[in-house]
């Protein structure tokens, strides 16, 4: 009975760390939907796997971990759309499966564990770090062999430079291809309000012309 609350303590650990690092981190930073129930059963699909494992100890346990491993082993994230930060998010899933699964981790140290995932992911992945840095392929309509031409092509269209990698280039088409990372320039305007916008008149507001003051006659 003892070990059956221990075991719904972790899961319940393991759901409020997982939901956490769902809902709270990344869906409000990346907005893909698509992803939330791949973390949420990844999660908790290791979570059952590791509990399992553990209870059947020496029955088979080991083969078992050997062929989990080995499953996990062959999971390739071949989808382009999948940004490395949202890799970490997969390796965070992991983890967090693997901690709060084991049984016979004390509950206070698989919290604490847990926590420690959660703030270094939600400080890594905080809008405000290095907030104008932004990569960008992109593709010139021109081949410069110079490096301070390039440069300054690239500070003209971009932002400023930091680091880039001339990926691909073709005299033929005369293009040039370009992996650059650069920090955004500080936008003079606020982006809530464009500066040739006009007033907003009120619904049912019509604005009547007042007419003209009558010209006074000075002769």
């Amino acid at each position: 009975m003892d070990s059956l609350r221990h075991l719904a303590a972790h899961l319940g650990l393991d759901l409020i760390a997982i939901c956490l690092l769902t809902f709270a981190i990344y869906y409000p930073r990346h907005r893909r939907r698509d992803l939330v129930p791949a973390y949420l059963a990844l999660n908790v699909a290791l979570f059952t796997i590791v509990a399992a494992l553990t209870e059947v100890g020496g029955r088979g346990g080991t083969a078992l971990g050997f062929g989990l491993f080995g499953v996990l082993s062959i999971i390739r994230l071949r989808s382009d759309a999948v940004q490395h930060e949202e890799v970490a998010y997969y390796f965070t899933t992991l983890v967090l499966g693997l901690i709060c699964g084991l049984p016979h981790l004390r509950f206070a140290l698989a919290a604490a564990l847990s926590a420690v995932l959660l703030l270094v992911v939600y400080a890594a992945d905080h809008p405000r770090l290095f907030a104008r840095a932004r990569r960008a392929v992109i593709t010139l309509d021109t081949v410069h062999t110079n490096p301070t031409a390039l440069r300054a092509d690239l500070a003209r269209r971009m932002g400023e430079p930091l680091h880039w990698t001339v990926m691909e280039i073709d005299f033929v088409r005369d293009l040039m291809v370009v992996d650059v990372r650069y920090r955004e320039p500080v936008a003079s305007v606020s982006p809530h309000i464009h500066p040739h916008t006009s007033p907003t008149v009120a619904p049912g507001h019509v604005d009547v012309p007042r007419p003209a003051a009558p010209a006074l006659d000075t002769a």
